[in-house]
């Protein structure tokens, strides 16, 4: 094909009067004279002026919304509002027609709900086109950070035997057949037919292995989906999602800490360096549509303004036990307006709990850590029991404005017995989990790590409300399609 010019480096150009070919797909075409022209390189548009009497009815016709064209002609500075250049077009070839009658997105403002059933069109809308290119930057900065210190990228299986979170919620992989399915004498499942021979599932999380490469390799972290079988039709869970998760041998729960605050600094430096246009775009996206909102649950602040709010102010940190007391103590709690009221220490902290203590009693991001062992899994650090006797474990969670949860986290349990002890509690078998627990016989050593939820992330930094706006095609209950 002819060598095309990106429209992103034709509206920085200043090479007037050169010719150039440009190809897109068609936004808007007024008064058979003027195309606006985008070819996914950027957020603007490039303005094709037509010799409409010198051009053929056919390919007049042609030149409908969502189709795509070849452009070629002179560069020259614009008069026109809102645009520095222009192309002359002297010829013009339709690519791929797009009939106007049927082509769902014609120029006119659609609702997310709408977009979400046309996911595979919905790329071409200029807020899906803003928020892709965030995320990419934000997958970028990710990989960016970790190598800068030495990290290394560890590919963690997809299909596995282990539930990393025992919470059950898990996605079954079987080559066995479903109408004729074979059993054991007791009922259950023979699965010595299956293609592993024992049952088998879609990872919740790459943690477990990451600690194994940890603790030989120093600091690794994974970066690939994971899936829940969770049957939360909300806005902030999907079955399939990725996450971000570094291991770091010879760290505690304080190095853990900071190595998390700085990861998210660093990353969302990198996207106010890197995606001016998009979040200026996604800022006066969410101005609009916090107008539509009673006054009392609009943002404190604009997006830009809550993403240097991050930047701004180094995160608190408190125990679990003191956000209990606060939480107690809080307005909210006392007037009973917390739809989950706090009463006594062991609570389970909602989203309404942790953005009161982001965004009201401290306004700044927040870590909490040590929170009850009973409520969080068998393998995080035991502490030694405090002076009412209460158990807790080395975690942490970050607390991020209008999101809650970013990021969770804990210093691992390294101690073979302890961590025995808990698995039992827990009634996790122990012969499954023989290889976790070798990493604590040969060579034990302290560690700690992460997991952060990309989609989270790119929700925060974008400002949509629904994480199934965040990843290119959502999976959620009853629903797989694309």
């Amino acid at each position: 094909m002819i060598k095309r010019e990106k429209i992103s480096n034709i509206l920085k150009s200043t090479n007037f009067n050169t010719e150039v070919t440009v190809m897109g797909w068609v936004k808007t075409f007024r008064n058979n004279q003027f195309i606006a022209l985008n070819d996914g390189s950027c957020m603007n548009n490039l303005q094709v002026v037509v010799d409409f009497a010198n051009t053929s009815e056919e390919i007049l016709k042609k030149i409908t919304t969502g189709a795509a064209i070849a452009a070629t002609g002179l560069l020259v500075e614009s008069l026109g509002k809102g645009q520095s250049v222009e192309v002359k077009a002297a010829t013009l070839e339709v690519l791929g027609e797009s009939d106007a009658e049927k082509f769902p997105l014609q120029p006119k403002k659609h609702s997310l709900e709408f977009l979400r059933d046309i996911a595979h069109l919905r790329f071409r809308t200029n807020t899906f086109n803003a928020i892709f290119k965030v995320r990419n930057a934000l997958a970028f900065a990710v990989h960016q950070f970790f190598n800068e210190r030495g990290f290394v990228y560890l590919h963690t299986p997809i299909i596995t035997a282990s539930d990393a979170e025992g919470a059950g919620e898990m996605f079954r992989v079987t080559t066995l057949p479903f109408e004729n399915t074979p059993k054991n004498e007791d009922g259950s499942i023979d699965f010595k037919e299956d293609f592993f021979g024992r049952s088998a599932n879609l990872t919740v999380s790459g943690q477990l292995e990451g600690e194994l490469g940890a603790m030989a390799l120093g600091e690794i972290y994974t970066f690939g989906p994971t899936f829940r079988a969770e049957n939360s039709n909300t806005t902030r869970h999907l079955a399939e999602f990725w996450m971000i998760e570094p291991e770091v041998a010879f760290a505690d729960l304080e190095d853990n800490m900071n190595l998390a605050e700085n990861l998210l600094k660093y990353i969302i430096t990198y996207v106010l360096k890197n995606c001016k246009d998009e979040l200026a775009f996604l800022t006066t996206r969410l101005a609009e549509e916090e107008k539509s909102k009673p006054q009392n649950e609009r943002s404190e602040f604009d997006l830009m303004g809550k993403l240097q709010f991050c930047l701004e102010n180094n995160f608190e940190r408190i125990t679990y036990t003191e956000a209990i007391e606060i939480l107690k103590r809080s307005k909210p709690n006392q007037k009973k307006q917390f739809k989950y009221l706090i009463e006594e220490w062991g609570a389970d902290l909602q989203s309404e709990h942790e953005r009161y203590l982001v965004e009201k009693h401290f306004k700044k991001p927040v870590i909490l850590t040590d929170y009850p062992a009973d409520i969080k899994s068998f393998y995080m650090r035991m502490n030694e029991p405090d002076e009412q006797g209460r158990r807790t474990v080395r975690a942490m969670d970050i607390l991020f404005p209008g999101i809650g949860e970013m990021v969770g986290g804990s210093q691992r349990e390294e101690r073979l017995d302890y961590l025995k002890a808990r698995m039992d509690e827990m009634h996790i078998p122990q012969d499954e989990l023989y290889w976790y627990l070798d990493t604590r016989k040969f060579g034990t050593a302290p560690h700690a790590g992460f997991g952060l939820g990309f989609e989270r992330l790119v929700l925060f930094v974008t400002g949509m409300t629904n994480i199934r706006d965040v990843i290119p095609f959502p999976r959620f209950p009853k629903n797989a399609e694309f």
